[in-house]
């Protein structure tokens, strides 16, 4: 699977993407184990609030299943302007 990250998430993380071998159930899955990994990602996913996320370029929640995705991205909420 196909993890991206964007704005301050790849700035917090240091990295724009990574190709991780994992069959999480949901995007909260997903994120519980990118969060026992390394501080660095503990500190990205902090607070939850404050974070977008899409599954294969759909808008999505953390509830999420993610069977069969192959690409999911975290982001900050955008504005408009």
């Amino acid at each position: 699977m196909d993890v991206l990250y964007f704005a301050w998430v790849r700035e917090r993380i240091g990295l724009p993407k990574e190709r991780i071998d994992t069959t999480p159930a949901t995007v909260m899955d997903l994120v519980n184990q990118l969060r026992a990994r390394e501080e660095r990602y503990e500190a990205a996913f902090a607070d939850l609030n404050a974070l977008r996320v899409a599954v294969d370029q759909e808008l999505s929640d953390f509830n999420a299943p993610l069977a069969g995705a192959r690409e999911v991205a975290f982001f900050p909420p955008m504005t408009g302007g």
